[in-house]
């Protein structure tokens, strides 16, 4: 009898997770076809703009000026509800700091990194001048938003306090077949403290894979490969090089390795 019960739950659980299947992220942005041998032709360019979105909530900056929300793709299951991604943050639970460090168990110091399943875009909103501003122009697919955290962290002593954001995102069809997902080239931007000013921080011919930081320095290595054949996706045999970003001072950038 035992056994039956226990049959019957794990069959419940199996169909509800079926019912509830998650859509694989990012979104079409390119009308799809197919010509009279069945291969697909990527055509005129959907407004992505039309896309559903709803904000999640408000993160704290450690500037009370400067407030920003997390904006999510609304997604639908099989039972036709409604459901959106949820904050999740990349943290440090290393709890052997040296004196004069404390991150409070943030990824780097004085930066909170956020990420989440179909995270489109971010709106900044300033207190002081009651203006709303989002960091893209149309829906992205958000990997990773580093912004000024809201915690007193100290770094070898000193208190840090950044003025900026970093975004990691998927932003264009790269690979033209129609969608922007995780298979196009994941660019990383720089923006100013009013979510402004968007530059490159890894050049835009490159797709970033992974980050590490350096305590010492105050810098964060970026590794990225190399789009060598042209065609607008990561591949394992394209080579990786290293940059580095000084996080004191976003403008100096630089490379550290370089596959010849």
């Amino acid at each position: 009898m035992n056994r039956i019960i226990t049959i019957l739950i794990l069959a419940i659980c199996l169909t509800s997770c079926s019912d509830n299947k998650i859509e694989k992220k990012g979104f079409q942005v390119s009308e799809i076809s197919e010509d009279e041998n069945g291969q697909k032709i990527v055509g005129l360019n959907i407004d992505s703009l039309k896309l559903e979105t709803r904000p999640r909530n408000v993160l704290l900056t450690n500037n009370p000026e400067h407030r920003i929300s997390p904006i999510y793709k609304v997604n639908y299951n099989k039972k036709n509800e409604s459901y959106t991604g949820s904050n999740s943050y990349h943290t440090n639970w290393n709890s052997d700091y040296e004196d004069g460090n404390n991150w409070n168990n943030n990824f780097m110091p004085g930066f909170e990194a956020v990420y989440g399943y179909n995270f489109v875009n971010i709106s900044h909103y300033n207190n002081q001048t009651k203006e709303e501003n989002k960091l893209f122009e149309k829906p992205v697919l958000i990997k990773t938003l580093y912004y000024p955290a809201f915690t007193k962290d100290t770094l070898n002593f000193e208190s840090v306090n950044r003025k900026y954001y970093m975004v990691s995102v998927y932003d264009e069809d790269s690979n033209k077949d129609g969608f922007i997902n995780v298979k196009d080239l994941r660019k990383f931007y720089h923006f100013d403290i009013e979510g402004k000013n968007k530059r490159n921080l890894i050049p835009a011919n490159y797709s970033v894979m992974s980050s590490e930081y350096d305590s010492a320095n105050d810098f964060m290595y970026v590794f990225a490969k190399s789009d060598k054949n042209q065609n607008g996706q990561m591949e394992q045999n394209e080579p990786t090089d290293i940059f580095w970003i000084d996080l004191k001072n976003p403008e100096n950038v630089g490379i550290q390795y370089k596959t010849k």
